[in-house]
Formats: structure tokens, sequence, C-alpha cells
């Protein structure tokens, strides 16, 4: 197969995804919608997995991890109402394809990753697609980046027993938290909006994550 048709079989492949398992289950954002049919979403996968990059469920990415299905982000992204100039907290950064989004719809992106060789290969992987906007590093996530706050949005992209205190107090007034919350077989997604100091709670979505593994999150084994 020659270049040209492999990248016209994979665009396609990628315009399917968001027309068959993101618009038309209802999900609006445009600027969203732009995000996911240009960000390779295969080139964020092992080579293994290179043929289900543009199916809907979750793929592993390495070290227990998985990027998320693809209507899972679409909704944490649009859900966080993104309109260009927010700087933005990534918690949990995986593969960096969730990360090239957020580089897509805002300003500037902070992500945080617990595990040194997903932040160094996602790093390296985001530099050569050109993201210029994003700054990847080592931590705890559960702790957020207190350094670069406060932000305009926080998404978590793992399980946390509640909504940890440090993302909640680091997110500037108005803006919004997007984190699934709950035990081990079933979270609940939830959206946080900051009013008047306070975390102001609607629930989104049923939703299975990986575990939250900080200090404001779950122990190592949950």
């Amino acid at each position: 197969m020659s270049m040209d048709v492999q990248t016209d079989r994979l665009t396609a492949l990628r315009q399917s995804m968001v027309n068959d398992q993101v618009h038309a289950r209802g999900v609006r954002d445009q600027r969203v919608l732009a995000a996911m049919t240009k960000v390779p979403r295969h080139l964020f996968v092992d080579d293994e997995y290179q043929a289900q990059a543009y199916e809907d469920h979750p793929i592993p990415i390495g070290e227990g991890q998985t990027v998320s299905q693809p209507l899972i982000v679409a909704l944490m992204l649009e859900a966080l109402s993104l309109a260009g100039p927010e700087t933005v907290l990534e918690v949990g950064t995986g593969s960096g394809y969730q990360t090239a989004l957020l580089a897509e719809l805002a300003q500037q992106v902070y992500s945080v990753e617990r595990l040194p060789e997903l932040a160094r290969s996602a790093a390296a992987r985001l530099e050569s697609l050109g993201y210029g906007n994003v700054s990847v590093s080592v931590g705890d996530g559960s702790l957020g980046l207190s350094e670069k706050a406060p932000f305009d949005a926080i998404v978590v992209s793992a399980a946390a027993p509640q909504i940890p205190q440090a993302l909640l107090e680091q997110l500037r007034e108005g803006g919004r938290l997007v984190v699934p919350v709950g035990p081990a077989h079933a979270q609940e997604l939830q959206l946080v909006r900051k009013q008047q100091g306070r975390a102001v709670i609607a629930n989104l979505e049923g939703c299975r994550f990986v575990p939250l593994i900080g200090q404001q999150g779950y122990e190592e084994g949950w």
C-alpha cells in the first residue's frame, strides 16, 4: 500500500470515528470535532494496535494504562467548554493523545504524568508533531501543578476516590474541572465548576478509568 493510499485510508477512518462514534452520539462542540478530525490518533498507540486506533474502545498504551474510548475523550473535552485562550492542566498524559487535542483547543497545556517512561515518550511524540504549547512533567497529578496555577480548566484522565482538593484550589474562579470519581468497578464522570470558591458538581456519564494514584488519589496496588 502506497503512503498516499495509507494516509487517505487513515483520514477516512478518523472522519468516520468522529461522525459515527462522537457526533452521532451527541457531541456538538465544533472545535472538539475539528480537533479530533485533525489529530492522528493512530500515532499515539503502539504499532500492534494501530489497526484499532479508530475503533470504539480503549486501547492499551503500556504500563497498565490506556488511551480512552474516543467518545469519552470527546465528552470530557466538550465539558471543559474551551474557547481558545485558556491555560489547561491535564492530569495523566498517557500516550499524549488527549494532550494533543487540548493543544488544539487551548493556548497553553500543562500535563502531569506519574510514569516517567510514558511522560518521556508522550513529550517526544508531541514535540515531533509540532505542539509547542505543551509542557509535560513527571509527578503526582493528584496534587496538580501549583507553580503554574491557577488554571482555567483541569481534566483528569484517571479515577479519583473524591474530587482532589488540590485541583479545586488550583482552579480559577469560574473554571471547570472534569474528573471521573468512584470505586474500581465503575465511576461517574463529573463536571465541577468553581463558584465563589466552592465546587458545584454535575454528573455527566458513567465510565470506567484506571485509578489516579497519588496523595489525593488511590494508593498503589488499588
